[in-house]
């Protein structure tokens, strides 16, 4: 670690002396890009993070939204005002994990859950969902299965052990992340206003307390690591940076926060993550406006002879920083025992300076003050960068010639590893730990249900204190998140706005409505003009198609210099977005064979018009531009008027089944509806058609062709084909046509399962 000369001259001049050890260490990691988004921060006010249904929004560790009544939980947000909402609360967030899941990816993906998860809690919140999206290079290399196999192990292990269901997510393969993987966690927690919780330091005299695991010198200088290009020896060079998780511990200290905001013992609180115990404090005290004084011998630790850049920045996990009133640190102090965690009272809270004091085991009789600055120039105080950038250039039409068989097409796009099954992902993960589960991985979206209480109707209660009527009473809370880099690739700006529709589709597939997003910006390194340009994009892309979709982006992560000898990698906007219904109930992404003789087929919404960003022309070779969006010529309520009738379409009586049209086009959502009784005969008029991948549609089996048409507005409805009994897909597109049953769709579909037995 080590402050760069023009940080260093600013820190100077600011102090008025050189800085310490201590101090230099400090400014660098929280100047870093990691930690004040030098880069983007300049770019992130292209969002809008207000609504009604913004509780708390971004700055802190998670956002803080209300959720709609049940009456009100089918409406789009637009069409709500204040009396819609109750007291409920849900929180959100999301963060990377990407450089130390290259060391070390079972370490670095497991703390990743642990880091999200503890945002979580710091707000009051007890977590109730994860999703993780994940990205990594081709899956033909060795390489990349390691790392793949690894984080995936990461995660599980981490998020069953502490009871936490993985809901959903995405996985891609794509050659540019070959040398930096991408591994982005987000997070959903339940509270509600009596029990909010912030990290903002309330008034001097209240005490600091850490509670949690002791210290070690695991993950030191992390901030400063994730915010440069990987080198060719990272993984071995880097391993000191990676944390090491304790998942039992999380557990424990879950728990043991439930019950400390039970008893109304937290003021604020600060998770301890990048920065460690430096980052956590100062910036909850920067935050209020105040200042610290910290005694760096009180930090229970588990390594000796620890100096005081160690113990300030070293992110150990399973630790939060709590601001306490005096007379409750013993009542914390005895819960934190109760569960068998680590207590300190490190300080407390002053009107003055960040302060830290040290000692340590030498001959030293008094402490010597390491650390004397301004909490808020140290938290805020980074400058920003002015970065130079270079708009990329939009793709030719140059479609493959000869262009290949129909049947070695559909053959390729449907077990490509990034269009395949997951399965093999999801079924290592607990997805129905808590019981609240409704709606499986493998769907479009999870949902999970949020139960009202059976005496008064108000608020979540406990499995067993559900009324028996619990499906129509409570809400639904939607769950999707992915970026799709073959898009961002072909086209920075067009695929983020297509990453927006996709995840919101998505939610409409199973009748929600979107209520809120968090965003996970990933890009290489911002000093290079084309890959800020390309930064630059997603970032605009994103923004305004989350504001066509009236949906408030309310906290999110950026990862720059994802960079290593491989080059940088694709600009990824991961987007995790949560929406609401009426109840638990969603049709299935499966044909229902019972009712083939009297259901249709139809696709809803309008098709792109080129191939650009698609799986056929990832695997079949050429170029072409990114198709248009169903809202190029709509106003700026398009896409939310888009998604809000195809959630009407999905909540129809006579729908039986829905499945958004996406990643492969309309091949692969044909080949994920079929199941062994229930078959698909579908005719499409070319190429484009058949693969095109323009989000904002949905193939719909049902039983009323006119209803799903007036449900479904101003989108235009079009007849696929017949719902047949014999478990086969039978496609003709053009002169050509291919059949493919159901236990042919699945070996291909089984790819990943199959090589990683």
């Amino acid at each position: 670690m080590s402050l760069s000369e023009p940080d260093r001259e600013l820190v100077v001049a600011e102090l008025g002396r050189e800085p310490t050890t201590a101090e230099a260490a400090l400014f660098e990691n929280l100047w870093s890009e990691h930690c004040a988004y030098r880069s983007s921060r300049p770019l992130l006010s292209a969002f809008e993070s207000e609504g009604d249904q913004v509780v708390v929004g971004p700055g802190d560790d998670a956002a803080v939204l209300a959720l709609p009544e049940p009456d009100a939980a089918d409406a789009p947000a637009a069409d709500r005002d204040d009396d819609d909402y109750g007291d409920q609360y849900v929180t959100f967030g999301v963060e990377s994990h990407n450089h130390p899941s290259f060391v070390d990816p079972f370490d670095g993906a497991a703390t990743g859950v642990g880091g999200i998860v503890r945002d979580t809690m710091s707000m009051g919140a007890y977590p109730i969902a994860l999703l993780d999206s994940l990205y990594f290079g081709g899956f033909d290399r060795e390489r990349s299965r390691y790392l793949f196999e690894g984080v995936v192990e990461g995660i599980s292990h981490y998020g069953n052990c502490i009871g936490v269901p993985t809901v959903g997510g995405s996985v891609a393969f794509h050659g540019g992340y070959e040398g930096n993987p991408l591994v982005n966690v987000a997070c959903v927690g339940l509270t509600n206003e009596d029990r909010l919780v912030t990290a903002t330091a309330k008034e001097p005299g209240n005490k600091l307390v850490l509670v949690g695991n002791a210290t070690g010198r695991d993950g030191l200088g992390g901030a400063s690591f994730a915010s440069e290009d990987l080198a060719e020896d990272a993984e071995t060079e880097d391993r000191p940076a990676v944390q090491v998780g304790d998942p039992y511990a999380e557990k424990r200290l879950i728990e043991c926060n439930e019950a400390l905001v039970d008893e109304d013992l937290v003021l604020s609180a600060r998770d301890l993550g990048a920065a460690g115990l430096g980052g956590a404090s100062s910036e909850l005290v920067a935050k209020g406006g105040l200042g610290a004084r910290i005694d760096l011998d009180r930090v229970h630790q588990r390594e000796p002879n620890m100096n005081a850049t160690e113990i300030l920045l070293a992110e150990s996990q399973e630790r939060m920083c709590y601001e306490v009133a005096p007379d409750d640190v013993e009542r914390v102090a005895a819960l934190a025992d109760r569960f068998d965690l680590g207590c300190s009272v490190i300080g407390e809270v002053t009107d003055g300076n960040y302060v830290c004091e040290f000692a340590g085991d030498g001959e030293a009789s008094e402490s010597e003050t390491v650390v004397d600055v301004d909490a808020e120039y140290l938290a805020d105080g980074a400058p920003m960068n002015d970065l130079a950038s270079e708009t990329p250039t939009p793709a030719d039409r140059d479609l493959p010639d000869p262009e290949p068989a129909l049947a070695d097409a559909v053959e390729a796009v449907v077990s490509a590893p990034s269009t395949a099954s997951k399965r093999w992902v999801y079924r290592q993960y607990d997805h129905e730990v808590g019981a609240r589960t409704a709606v499986k991985p493998g769907d479009d979206a999870a949902i999970m249900a949020i139960r009202e209480t059976a005496a008064d109707g108000e608020g979540e209660a406990g499995d067993d204190a559900a009324p028996a009527d619990a499906d129509e009473r409570g809400v639904g809370l939607a769950l999707s998140s992915g970026a799709n880099p073959n898009w961002t690739s072909a086209a920075p700006y067009e695929g983020a706005r297509a990453v927006a529709l996709e995840n919101a589709t998505n939610l409409a597939a199973k009748g929600a409505v979107p209520l809120a997003a968090v965003d996970c910006l990933n890009g290489g390194n911002p000093e290079k003009p084309d890959v800020y340009g390309g930064f630059e994009g997603i970032v605009d892309g994103l923004a305004d198609a989350c504001a066509a979709l009236d949906t408030p982006v309310v906290g999110g992560n950026v990862s720059l210099y994802n960079d290593s000898v491989e080059g940088p990698i694709p600009p990824t906007p991961t987007l995790a977005l949560i929406g609401t219904k009426r109840g638990y109930d969603a049709p299935p992404a499966a044909l229902d064979a019972d009712r083939a003789a009297d259901s249709e087929l139809l696709l809803v919404g309008a098709g792109g018009d080129a191939l650009g960003g698609s799986e056929y022309l990832a695997q079949a070779g050429g170029t072409d531009r990114f198709p248009d969006l169903p809202d190029a010529d709509a106003g700026a309520r398009g896409l939310a008027d888009l998604v809000a009738s195809l959630a009407a379409v999905a909540r129809h009586e006579s729908t039986l089944a829905t499945h958004d049209v996406s990643d492969g086009g309309l091949a692969v959502a044909l080949a994920e509806l079929v199941t062994d009784a229930a078959g698909v005969d579908a005719t499409l008029p070319d190429r484009v058609a058949a693969f095109d991948e323009a989000p904002g549609r949905l193939v719909v089996q049902t039983t009323d062709p006119e209803g799903v048409a007036e449900a479904a507005g101003d989108l235009p409805v079009h007849r696929l084909g017949e719902v047949t009994t014999d478990g086969t897909l039978s496609l003709s597109v053009g002169d050509e046509s291919t059949a493919l049953d159901a236990d042919a769709i699945r070996e291909l579909r089984g790819v990943i399962e199959r090589e990683l037995a």
